[in-house]
């Protein structure tokens, strides 16, 4: 099995793919909130690849643990931007609660590794 089969991998690709098409228009000039929002999101599934590559328990946890706290700090983005009116409510629904499934699916990886 290779990284890019798991679907938390392609979810959080799809999270990141979203979120690029809403902040990289040159209409929108809050440049850090852009990069913060984008670096989190990138995190998740660039930790969750780190995490297919690596060999002891320690260090595929240690990954995987980072993946899932970039899904709380892209969550955390999200609910500034929804609040800042950057995204619409039904946006930040729809990936804040798939961050929130990254999140779990990420979890129980880290839970079959204990």
């Amino acid at each position: 099995m290779q990284f890019e089969e798991l679907n938390m991998w392609q979810d959080s690709q799809e999270v990141y793919f979203k979120l690029a098409q809403i902040f990289n228009k040159e209409i929108f000039k809050d440049y850090f909130f852009r990069d913060q929002i984008l670096r989190a999101a990138l995190s998740i599934s660039n930790n969750i690849a780190e995490w297919f590559e690596r060999e002891t328990n320690n260090e595929l946890r240690r990954f995987l643990y980072i993946a899932k706290w970039s899904c709380g700090e892209v969550r955390s983005m999200l609910n500034l931007a929804y609040k800042n009116d950057y995204i619409d409510k039904k946006l930040f629904e729809e990936l804040a609660d798939k961050a929130k499934h990254i999140s779990i699916m990420i979890y129980k990886y880290i839970e079959k590794l204990k």
